[in-house]
């Protein structure tokens, strides 16, 4: 399972998303999220699961998220993407 830092802003989306990527290519199908640590966090959160999700595809497996902030789960279903990022 792969998990999200405490902090996810614009700052650190890059760092994040790069480990997220490396770690995935070794994770069976579905690759699981685990968001529970998340605590500061804006949009660029969202671009990251996002990506990573894009590179899930290409790579033949799918992406599930455990335990999303509620308030990450609000934008999501703001911008209309919430059905681009399931639950585990």
């Amino acid at each position: 399972m792969l998990s999200l830092p405490e902090e996810l802003t614009q700052a650190q989306a890059r760092a994040c998303l790069t480990q997220l990527m490396t770690g995935m290519r070794s994770e069976a199908s579905p690759v699981v999220v685990d968001a529970m640590p998340l605590r500061r966090f804006d949009s660029s959160a969202l671009a990251v699961l996002l990506e990573l999700r894009r590179a899930c595809l290409r790579a033949g497996k799918s992406l599930a998220v455990q335990g999303l902030p509620r308030h990450l789960g609000d934008l999501a279903t703001l911008y209309g993407i919430e059905g681009l990022l399931p639950r585990a």
